[in-house]
Order: C-alpha cells, then structure tokens, then sequence
C-alpha cells in the first residue's frame, strides 16, 4: 500500500508562515501536523531541537552517550533526522536545527519568525506534556493558532480513558472492547512544500554527527546494525510484507530469540518509536494484507494485536499518576526488592556466570536491540526470577541502551515482567498467555 499523493501546490498558498515542531514523528509519511503546517501557508519552518536534557554527552555514564541515552539510540536518532531532512529537501524544504531547552528554544523562534500556526505531534510521555504545556500557553497568549493531532498512536488514549469513565483500562481485552475498531484516515503524503521563511538572527545548523556532539566512538567494538529514519522503515515494511505468508502465521510468543543474521521480527519498533514509521499506516498496510489471506491469526498474537498492545500501554501510562514508580503507583504492587548494585552491575555487564543472560546483555549493549524473548528472560532473571532486584533499576538501564526505548512501553513490559502490576504469576492458566514485548 502507498501512502496517498497530496494535490498541495503552490497556487493553493494564501496565508502567513507556519512552525512545524518535530520531536517523533520523524516522518513525511501520514504525518498530520506537517500536512496541516504546509496547507495555505506562504513558508513553514521545519524544526527539531537538539535537547542536552536527552544528547549532551555525559562523560560519567557507565556507557558512551549522555546521561539518558546510549550512543546507539543517539546514532540512531541522528540518522533520522538526516533521512528527514533529505526528504524535505525533495519537497522544496530542509530541516532547521536549533540547540538548547526546547521550549526556551521554541519560544524564541515564535518571537523571531513570521508564524501564525504552530503544529506539532500530541505526545503522551510526561516530559513532552510539560514542555507543549509551555508552548501552548505562550503560543495561545500571542494569538498563534496550535495544532496537535494524535498520529503517534492509532487511538487517542484520552478517548478511551473517557470511555472507561475516566479509568484507563488495566486488561488488554477490556481494552480492546473499548477502543473497538479504528477510524481514521492517513494523512496525505505531500508532493511540495512552501519554502522556509527568514529565519532572522537565529543560528540555523546542519544535522549534527556524533563527534560534532563530543561523541568519541573508540570505546566500543561493535555497533547497532539497525540504521534510522524514514527511508529505511519504509523498506524493512515492504520486506516484511513482501512475505504474506510469515504476515499471516505470526505469532507471538514464538520466534527465535537466538536468530541475529536475520531477525525473527519485523524490527520495526524503533521506527515506530521515533515514529519514522506510521503506526496507522503500519495498522492499515497489515489489515491490506489480511483482506488477500485465507486466514490469519488474530490479537493478541498477530502483528495487528502487537500494535494493539502497544496502544493498550500507551493508554494505561497516560491515564495512572506514577505509571514508571513503584511509590504511588496505584495499579503496582508494593515489593521490598532487593537493592544490592552489585548484583545490578553484574546482570548490566553480563557478569551473572549464566551464558544466556550474559550473551543477551551483551547484545543489548552492543546493539541496543533484542528480541521480545531475550528480554524476557533478563528482565525476569534480575527481578522475580533469580537476584530480585527492582524492576525500576532494569527499566533505567533499558531505557538508556534500548534503540526503541518507550516511556510508556518500556514502563508497562517491567511492571508486567515484575510480576508488579498487569498479572501477577509468570504463566496464566486462565489467559496462556506470556508477558508481552511489542516489540515487533
């Protein structure tokens, strides 16, 4: 399936310039504010900023990268932005780069440049939700015009919490049940863009590389093999669905976690995390693909039931206070976890002495990917299972190393894996059904 073509051309412009905030959404491709930002604009200004709070290099990690991110999920991000600003140079645009506090930033250019809209992807994460607080407020107060669609997600998670009568819901089937079916509409792939505007006194980068970050990559042998961005989620979705078949039969949680040649997944999910990949588009390319099968398997198994999942975490995250805290955590059981930091480094430098654990947290670093079944079993290995250390502990260390580290995904799989909240026994008669990666 290809995205729809746009019929924006020039003769359509006819009002003042536009600001388009890229955080995810890292995409041309059904992407909704950018289609908004372009319509009846004379120019749009494309930006991202570089935000020290997730790039600025901190020399006294444990690992190369900043104080919240590896250096593989940073390499990866950089990729993306590259790939972005190469197809907004196609459109007749390019990608303007700021550095600094993004609202700070955001605030400035409001001020600088010729806008009256200003369009960014909604987020959910309870950082992004501060900091467009912040810009709706001052935006709203100067009379800018704000758009900010719900395209990260296929359902607005507020939706479906208003649903359930202001409750998110806590099971995947009652989940299911209220989300129902999707509807919604991809948003038009644009043919051209208005140019940029003047861009005034502010200081304008290119897409930085690693060492122009402070970045030195002697320190490590090995590199992740997933490389970021558009173009490039855009050809691992038509492999993978190239094979109808494999669409068709998947299942989880089967799959070879021991398979690195040629992983047992689509390995989409970084894509999907810093959204170069349309998870709407991704939903409606699966559905197409079960319209020409005899049969397919269904939720919670299928590839359509692991975006399902996916939007089950991001609407149980948006909707509990607390979600990536044990303390005041409604829907996670209080434990008294172990805290020996010792047995921590051991299980994050693969030092337990058991080869499986060891040779996935070797691949975790490396990489800063695995399968879904890999890590189960480290996850459980340092919680529930052998050292009982909290899980929150684990999450910090996935949360840096993982290429598609997820607030709310990440924080919903070790609550779950924890035995903390979700379900409380490793294997549930009544459902049969493993934890759940959404990593696909």
């Amino acid at each position: 399936m290809k995205p729809p073509l746009s019929l924006l051309n020039p003769s359509m412009l006819s009002g003042s310039g536009s600001l388009m905030w890229f955080r995810k959404g890292l995409r041309v491709h059904d992407n909704p504010a950018l289609e908004y930002a372009s319509r009846g604009s004379t120019c749009v200004y494309p930006l991202f900023v570089i935000d020290p709070h997730y790039m600025e290099l901190d020399p006294n990690a444990y690992s190369p990268g900043s104080t919240r991110a590896g250096i593989n999920r940073i390499r990866f991000l950089l990729e993306s932005l590259a790939d972005l600003d190469s197809s907004l140079k196609k459109l007749g645009s390019r990608l303007l780069v700021l550095k600094g506090e993004p609202s700070e930033v955001l605030i400035r250019c409001l001020n600088e440049w010729d806008v009256r809209k200003l369009c960014f992807e909604y987020d959910t994460d309870p950082y992004y939700q501060a900091l467009d607080d912040k810009a709706k407020n001052y935006a709203s107060a100067a009379g800018i015009e704000v758009f900010s669609p719900v395209s990260h997600t296929i359902f607005d998670p507020a939706d479906i919490i208003e649903k359930n009568g202001g409750r998110p819901p806590l099971s995947y089937q009652s989940f299911l049940k209220l989300a129902g079916e999707p509807s919604f509409s991809l948003s038009v792939e644009l043919s051209w863009m208005p140019p940029v505007g003047d861009v005034g006194r502010c200081e304008i980068l290119q897409v930085p590389t690693l060492k122009e970050l402070g970045y030195v990559e002697k320190h490590q042998d090995e590199f992740t093999p997933f490389r970021g961005g558009e173009s490039e989620a855009l050809r691992r979705l038509r492999e993978s669905l190239s094979d109808k078949e494999w669409v068709a039969n998947f299942e989880k949680p089967k799959g070879d976690p021991s398979a690195y040649i040629k992983p047992a997944t689509t390995v989409l999910s970084p894509y999907l995390k810093f959204g170069c990949l349309s998870s709407r588009y991704f939903y409606q390319c699966l559905k197409d693909v079960y319209k020409n099968v005899k049969r397919h398997t269904s939720p919670p198994v299928s590839l359509v039931g692991q975006l399902l999942w996916r939007e089950f975490f991001y609407t149980v995250a948006f909707g509990t206070p607390n979600f990536d805290e044990m303390k005041g955590n409604k829907i996670c059981k209080q434990i008294p976890w172990n805290d020996d930091d010792k047995l921590l480094a051991a299980w994050r430098e693969a030092r337990t002495g058991y080869p499986w654990i060891d040779a996935i947290m070797v691949q975790l670093r490396k990489w800063g990917w695995m399968h879904h079944l890999a890590r189960h079993s480290v996850a459980c290995f340092l919680t529930r299972g052998d050292l009982f250390v909290h899980w929150e502990k684990g999450r910090d260390i996935f949360e840096r190393l993982l290429i598609d580290s997820d607030w709310a995904i990440n924080n919903g799989n070790w609550l779950w894996l924890s035995c903390s909240s979700f379900f409380y026994q490793a294997f549930s008669p009544h459902t049969k059904r493993h934890a759940k990666g959404i990593y696909i």
